[in-house]
């Protein structure tokens, strides 16, 4: 077991300040405790699950109309448990609950330097408008509305006012491919759709009406079409069939009714990222959401009303949905939509000092290249609102650990964090009352009884195993769309230990209780029998600057499988003997020989999916000459073919 340093640890008076703190005294105060510190928190909030969960709900002073009759019934089932039947709420309604604020709600930023302000009040105003036109033609709970939208706050606008009524919101960034927007809302039939007419990226204008267009012609269940204007004032909507200006469909203003529903009720419909077929429509109740959101971004990230907070994220991907509620704390949120490399890699860090934002996060990937681009922030910007940043999307290089403290800011919590959009929140996450190890995500979050599996499915501490959660919690999907009889569900995540959440990811539970993600499972390489995370190769591989980036699969060979490692180089330089050798010499030397790979090989792209995630397993299936059925999901789809019959891979 590594021994990892400790990076940064909260002053008393910072652990005294913070919501997880609060949340602490009030448990005490409320159920006779005396917890002192996260690890007997963590140990109640997983052996007295139920508990845990009502004192959520009593902290957190969730709206409803009407209280539960029982926080959890038949609790022994995964799946089929049942969360706070009777309860009546609206998801809505406790997202617009500051609507007095005199504070910022939504600060809009774009990559052409454009800025927009919205108050609170202004929001509120705004979902009226919105949620009455969608009441005007006829929407419903249980209808889907869907947006193909930049991150802007019309957005967040169509979603509130959808969620207002009872009706199902979906939505993908307009980046998609026209087939990756179809194999997601084909399948759900949505009503009403929201687009804006085009976007900007790297400082270019991109039209997305004429994709619209087509679209439709193959989604008939779309009544209405609301285009925002985004790139033009008034540009020409004839071309898209039942099409009306969002200002015109927000016209009439009429009080609004938060629509009292139970607390299973559906609220969003979120994807698999369909790399190798249609992508999974799973299901996510208002109620379970809300807690689960409200728990991570309150406690674990110590999100307060008087914070700033900001995620480099597209609609597409969960991270969007997890920052938009932080509008239930009251706190403002900023929203940017375009390339964070433009006019320059520094671009985000001079919007951070602008808005005085106190938690900025982000992926890992976007980390290792500002670090190879060599950005200093600390150095050319004022940071000082700055107290977090988050880290997700892929695991965060302990060299990443080493750049943000050097670079960024040296007093910050840094959380690395880990879920997925099958949960929309996190497994693994920030603890701003404990200190920070390199390589190190914090803890394992309050109510997620996770463990590391060992191959005989029993619980490993400090030893490789599969990433398991083994008791119910409420942000679980409700069901997948277009599976009556639970099938798709089940396959997802109980087939391989029954009754238990298995959701695919290679961890280390630290023996002070951090984690350490070592890449897909799925993914992972078996060399000689032997289980490599992909990631312990990516983190040394990181430290090498002459490469940009890289993706590592395994290659069935000779009755076994050896290690290929393809690496995209900085412009102008090639992959000589030399380079190679002092790769293989890196990866053996931090690691074990069995990590070394077999052929290194250059290529001009990394696939990654429009999540910004790398597609490891399409990767291997090029190579292995199997088909890769959905490539719409692939941000870069044309990349792919550079794996294609390549001569390294026969010798």
């Amino acid at each position: 077991m590594e021994k990892r340093a400790m990076l940064w640890k909260p002053a008393a008076e910072r652990i005294e300040s913070t919501e997880m703190r609060r949340f602490m005294k009030y448990v005490n105060s409320t159920r006779g405790k005396d917890f002192g510190d996260y690890a007997p928190l963590y140990r109640w909030s997983i052996d007295d699950i139920p508990d845990f969960w009502r004192s959520i709900w009593e902290f957190m002073d969730v709206i409803h109309s009407r209280t539960f009759d029982e926080v959890l019934v038949e609790g022994d089932k995964m799946p089929g448990a049942k969360w706070f039947p009777g309860a009546r709420l609206n998801f809505a309604e406790n997202l617009l609950r500051h609507r007095d604020s005199s504070r910022a709600a939504l600060i809009f930023r774009s990559e052409n330097g454009s800025r927009r302000e919205i108050g609170y009040r202004e929001l509120f105003e705004q979902v009226e408008r919105c949620a009455a036109g969608m009441r005007a033609m006829g929407i419903r709970a249980g209808d889907r509305v869907v947006g193909f939208m930049p991150n802007m706050p019309e957005t967040v606008v169509a979603m509130l006012s959808a969620a207002s009524i009872g009706a199902l919101w979906s939505s993908c960034s307009p980046d998609f491919g026209i087939k990756g927007v179809l194999d997601r809302f084909g399948q759900i039939r949505p009503r009403l759709i929201f687009t804006a007419d085009g976007y900007f990226y790297n400082g270019k204008t991109v039209d997305s009406l004429d994709r619209m267009r087509h679209i439709l012609e193959s989604l008939p269940s779309i009544e209405k079409v609301v285009v925002v204007p985004y790139v033009a004032e008034n540009s020409d909507i004839s071309r898209v069939p039942n099409s009306v200006r969002y200002a015109d469909f927000t016209a009439e203003r009429k009080p609004i009714v938060f629509e009292q529903l139970p607390f299973e009720h559906p609220l969003y419909i979120m994807y698999s990222s369909g790399t190798t077929g249609l992508p999974k429509c799973m299901v996510q109740g208002a109620g379970g959401i809300l807690l689960h959101q409200m728990k991570e971004l309150r406690l674990h990230t110590d999100l307060k009303k008087d914070d700033v907070i900001f995620y480099f994220t597209t609609c597409g991907w969960m991270m969007w949905n997890w920052l938009v509620c932080s509008l239930s704390i009251g706190a403002t949120v900023v929203l940017f939509d375009g390339s964070p490399f433009h006019p320059g890699p520094s671009s985000l860090f001079k919007m951070a000092e602008e808005e005085k934002i106190s938690i900025f996060g982000t992926s890992a990937r976007y980390i290792a290249a500002v670090e190879k681009e060599g950005v200093r922030p600390a150095r050319d910007f004022d940071l000082s609102a700055l107290k977090a940043v988050l880290s997700t999307g892929s695991p965060l290089a302990v060299d990443g650990f080493d750049y943000v403290y050097r670079e960024i800011k040296s007093d910050l919590c840094l959380s690395s964090i880990s879920g997925g959009t099958d949960i929309n929140g996190c497994f693994a996450l920030g603890n701003p009352m404990g200190p920070v190890y390199r390589g190190e995500l914090q803890c394992r979050g309050l109510g997620m009884k996770v463990e590391a599996y060992g191959e005989d499915g029993r619980p490993v501490t400090g030893e490789k195993g599969e990433l398991v959660c083994t008791a119910p919690f409420p942000s679980m999907p409700i069901y997948f769309w277009d599976d009556p009889d639970g099938s798709k569900y089940h396959k997802a995540y109980f087939d391989v230990f029954p009754g238990v959440w298995h959701h695919g990811d290679f961890i280390e539970i630290t023996e002070h209780g951090g984690v350490v993600i070592y890449g897909r499972s799925d993914a992972t390489l078996n060399p000689g029998g032997v289980r490599i995370g992909t990631a312990e190769i990516y983190r040394q591989v990181e430290t090498i600057g002459e490469i940009q980036d890289s993706v590592v699969v395994g290659q069935s060979w000779e009755n076994d499988v050896r290690v290929v490692l393809f690496v995209k180089l900085k412009e102008g330089l090639a992959l000589t003997d030399e380079l190679s050798a002092r790769i293989k010499k890196t990866i053996r030397e931090n690691t074990t020989p069995r990590h070394v790979p077999a052929k290194i090989i250059a290529v001009g792209d990394i696939p990654y999916t429009i999540s910004m995630k790398k597609v490891e397993l399409a990767v291997k299936n090029i190579i292995e000459g199997r088909p890769v059925t959905n490539r719409d999901a692939l941000a870069n789809p044309q990349s792919l073919e550079l794996y294609r019959d390549l001569p390294e891979l026969r010798e």
